[in-house]
């Protein structure tokens, strides 16, 4: 008998625990009635669209070399050059690879001691998932997953052409994009002790290297200044830091000789009753390029933009001199560089920017009154 109360007593115990978990996840679940709800399949599948080191997550498809290079003149060239050469905003896709280097899989132009121009993206990267699931999830730049899969793999042999990595009659596709990556230049070139990715079969291991052991060893001397321009040669070939383009950081010392202070007398209160509300300038006074510059460089204005040629975008002094003596060009511009827009400078839009509205008018009062250096 007191072997059944036992038993009793313990059923009973836990249906009560089955009882208050069941009530507490009901109460969780009506906690935030009409708020939410669980994503459906189809949900779920249209945001899981991510391709493994192993390839799974890899759609069906296909796409020959011939229809990505019409891919790629519609959608691509604009940015990154017919050739995958890009122009004075990205960084070359292509080239520093050979033959050689496809061979055994490890780029020469990567190793010590080289003396590459520049790191390209194929000489870099080492699995073909990598550029199928960024070109599929971001590209083009104007309108990211807008390529269907068929045109993603066309986009991607093409590329793979450029580098000489596949012929120009060649189709790439899920069935054979395993064999393919055996033909990248820098398949060899990269290690996978640091755990990131999990699990043996993509060759990881199973406890990261979170003491930085493998990357701490014959690490160089510090690094000593043994020479400056000196003073009076600084300027000799111009200011270095403006023979840059502007993506970025800015490279190179700024060599300009130093201006010498000028005393600005206070604004009377007749130019204060003139501030223009579009950037705090007094009406009298134009802004200068000195004045906007951390306004472009941290709205990354620049990457599209350069002050007299054109880029992704037109040049700031082209833009000056389309609205010079419009009355409103400051409200105007203001408010495009806010909401974007497409057709006034060719088909390349301008997405919507995160810029504040104060920086908007900063830049739209400079712009209105000549964009000057």
């Amino acid at each position: 008998m007191s072997s059944s109360r036992n038993s009793r007593g313990l059923w009973g115990g836990g249906l009560a625990l089955v009882l208050l978990a069941a009530s507490a996840g009901a109460l969780a679940q009506n906690r935030f009635d009409g708020v939410g709800r669980t994503a459906t399949p189809a949900e779920v599948k249209a945001w899981d669209i991510d391709v493994r080191p192993d390839f799974k997550g890899l759609p069906p498809g296909q796409g020959s070399v011939r229809r990505g290079e019409q891919v790629w003149e519609g959608q691509c060239a604009s940015c990154h050059g017919t050739f995958g050469e890009s122009n004075d905003v990205f960084m070359p896709l292509v080239g520093s690879t050979t033959a050689k280097d496809i061979e055994t899989g490890h780029v020469a132009s990567l190793m010590p001691g080289a003396n590459a121009p520049a790191r390209t993206t194929l000489m870099k990267v080492s699995q073909l998932s990598t550029l199928w699931d960024y070109i599929r999830r971001a590209m083009p730049w104007t309108a990211p997953k807008s390529l269907v899969p068929d045109d993603v793999y066309a986009v991607l042999a093409y590329l793979l052409n450029l580098g000489n990595i596949v012929p120009a009659d060649f189709t790439l596709s899920d069935r054979n994009i395993r064999e393919t990556q055996q033909k990248l230049p820098n398949r060899n070139g990269m290690t996978t002790a640091h755990a990131l990715w999990p699990g043996p079969e993509l060759g990881g291991t199973t406890r990261p290297d979170v003491q930085g052991s493998s990357c701490m060893r014959d690490c160089r001397a510090e690094a000593h200044v043994a020479s400056l321009i000196p003073a009076y040669a600084r300027n000799a070939h111009g200011n270095l830091a403006d023979q840059n383009r502007p993506l970025g950081p800015t490279r190179g010392a700024d060599t300009a000789p130093a201006k010498p202070k000028v005393a600005v007398a206070p604004a009377s209160s007749a130019q204060d009753a003139t501030k223009n509300a579009a950037g705090g300038v007094s009406a009298g006074s134009a802004p200068k390029a000195a004045d906007v510059a951390g306004v472009l460089q941290s709205n990354v204005c620049v990457a599209c933009h350069a002050m007299d040629s054109k880029l992704v975008g037109p040049a700031f002094q082209d833009i000056a001199r389309r609205y010079q003596g419009q009355a409103d060009a400051a409200t105007y511009l203001a408010g495009k560089i806010r909401s974007g827009g497409q057709g006034t400078w060719g088909a390349i839009p301008m997405p919507p920017q995160s810029i504040s509205e104060a920086d908007a008018q900063r830049v739209a009062r400079w712009l209105a009154t000549g964009a000057a250096p």
